[in-house]
């Protein structure tokens, strides 16, 4: 599409992994459907706020959303002086994974501990993820696991992250088999046939994040601000537009699932 940028490129891959309408996303961080439209399609140049907010909306960071940190290491930013770290509740924990879609998930193979990235999907109180029948995952049936999610955001050296530790189990209802099927909104990168489908039932979860005091151009932020900056998920926060003028994820993963 003429006129499309980098930017405008994500912006729509983020927005249709996650099944948003352009009005749809627009109400999430207080802009109109139109403007979306502008900033997919055509050589925007918006405010840092309005970067800030729609990356917010998308559950990304700025540098994510504008591909700033396509080929860089997260976390090596200098740690902040007043940086705290703060205990989440289960009910925050489970906000932010339905914010992701490719987590790490930990088990127990006879070769010893194995870490792995996954496509997921939270399917009610289970995370859900497909792998093939022959891989390790599979093979980890029926024994305890542990699943993580985190986000970094090295502009403002914050983050957070969340872990789930229960049963892995196969799902084998047809029921939950064409629930998770029909809700799925990604492929697996790595190909090949990955049709079986595992979930992770949390007997417990916990997370953290790790904030501090932030500035923008323009002026400190809010204490609001601050925590969506450091969060980086779907934010309610107005987006300016009045005064700006114009001068792929779930999403990606290495595809062991969904």
């Amino acid at each position: 599409m003429a006129g499309r940028t980098d930017l405008g490129r994500r912006l729509a891959a983020r927005r249709e992994a996650l099944g948003l309408s352009r009005d749809e996303l627009g109400r999430r961080c207080g802009a109109d459907g139109t403007y979306i439209a502008y900033l997919e399609e055509h050589a925007a140049s918006p405010a840092i706020g309005t970067l800030v907010r729609v990356a917010d909306a998308l559950g990304l960071t700025v540098d994510d959303l504008t591909g700033a940190s396509a080929h860089r290491v997260a976390g090596r930013a200098t740690a902040r002086r007043d940086s705290t770290l703060v205990a989440l509740d289960e009910t925050e924990c489970w906000r932010l994974l339905n914010t992701h879609g490719v987590g790490r998930i930990a088990i127990f193979t006879p070769e010893g501990p194995a870490v792995l990235p996954v496509n997921y999907l939270v399917a009610g109180t289970d995370i859900a993820f497909r792998t093939s029948a022959e891989a390790v995952t599979a093979r980890a049936a029926g024994t305890e696991a542990a699943f993580e999610i985190d986000n970094i955001d090295d502009v403002t050296a914050t983050g957070w992250s969340v872990l789930a530790v229960g049963e892995l189990a196969s799902v084998t209802d047809p029921h939950g088999i064409h629930h998770l099927n029909t809700t799925a909104r990604s492929q697996p990168w790595a190909g090949g046939p990955r049709s079986h489908r595992m979930k992770l039932t949390p007997a417990r979860m916990t997370g953290r994040r790790g904030s501090g005091s932030a500035t923008l151009p323009g002026g400190p932020m809010s204490a609001d601000e601050v925590q969506q900056s450091s969060v980086r998920v779907c934010g309610r926060a107005p987006l300016p537009t009045s005064g700006e003028s114009a001068a792929e994820l779930p999403c990606n993963g290495l595809g062991v699932l969904p």
